[in-house]
């Protein structure tokens, strides 16, 4: 169990739109998306793209139904762009989320990703960093983490299929490169478990960095079509591969009691991205809600 009060349970909004694939419940409004989260029972969310940027109007449509913004998605280009561009964006972005109240930043490396190529094949061709881009990421995070602390807040850094740190090895090496006091960890169950980690060696070895969390959950056999047909991570998506905790092949359980054992506080984002017409938000909002409530207490 989940100690209430020093957990907080969120969904992101891609389940109603997908901010990569506007085909995927792009009509949805934001009204729509924010009054079925609430409906549902959940305290928060992270922004898509139909959120207003505006803090005072963002505010004004979510505290009336109760919800508040726990973080955002940033995209870094520090392995493939000078520093001062992804800087610059940053601290915009930075601004936003701390008027909003968040504490952490949602980082994740986007040089050579190949997450939103539509026909390019996810396992044949992710891409590896050679060590001089291994450096070059290392200090831009350190740098980030250290605009970050100038808010009271914290990068959370998203290790991501199709990207250069998707494996438990790659996200094992960011760590270990990384300032910890800097670069902190978001763990997404689904993310690590599609590439092939495991979220209880990710929580034992990294636990004490970890200070954002997804609940993800997966459809096994949309994987094997994954890599039996050399799908791309968005046909991946579109075929179904994620589905709400609960739903698909992990076990969240034990992952509950390891984040217990660590005295895990912060965020939990139920996050899983499909096909609104084929799996309707409100329903699996409430599917996961209803699980989370019965596995972890909160």
């Amino acid at each position: 169990m989940l100690k209430k009060g020093d957990v907080r349970l969120g969904i992101a909004p891609i389940a109603w739109t997908n901010d990569d694939m506007p085909e995927l419940g792009g009509e949805i409004p934001f009204e729509q998306c924010i009054d079925e989260m609430a409906l549902a029972g959940y305290e928060g969310s992270e922004v898509g793209n139909k959120y207003p940027r505006d803090p005072e109007v963002l505010k004004a449509a979510l505290e009336p139904r109760g919800l508040s913004i726990a973080s955002a998605w940033f995209s870094a280009f520090l392995t493939t762009k000078p520093y001062e561009e992804t800087a610059e964006a940053f601290v915009k972005h930075r601004d936003f989320l701390n008027a909003m109240g968040a504490k952490v930043i949602v980082v994740s490396e986007q040089g050579h990703s190949i997450q939103g190529q539509m026909d390019t094949p996810l396992f044949p061709n992710k891409p590896v960093f050679t060590d001089e881009e291994w450096d070059r990421l290392a200090d831009g995070l350190n740098k980030l983490g250290k605009l970050a602390h100038e808010k009271g807040m914290q990068i959370v850094y998203h290790h991501h299929m199709g990207t250069g740190v998707q494996t438990m090895e790659e996200t094992a090496r960011l760590m270990e490169s990384t300032d910890e006091e800097l670069v902190s960890l978001l763990l997404d169950t689904g993310h690590i478990s599609f590439a092939g980690g495991n979220s209880l060696e990710l929580i034992e070895r990294f636990g004490h960095r970890i200070k954002h969390v997804h609940f993800k959950d997966l459809r096994a056999e949309v994987e094997e079509a994954v890599k039996n047909e050399n799908l791309s991570f968005l046909q991946a998506v579109k075929r179904g591969v994620f589905t709400v905790p609960g739903d698909g092949r992990i076990d969240f359980v034990p992952i509950i009691e390891a984040l217990n054992k660590i005295d895990y506080k912060g965020w939990i984002i139920v996050e899983a991205e499909q096909d609104p017409y084929k799996a309707p938000p409100l329903e699996y909002a409430k599917k996961a809600r209803e699980y989370i409530r019965e596995k972890a207490g909160i």
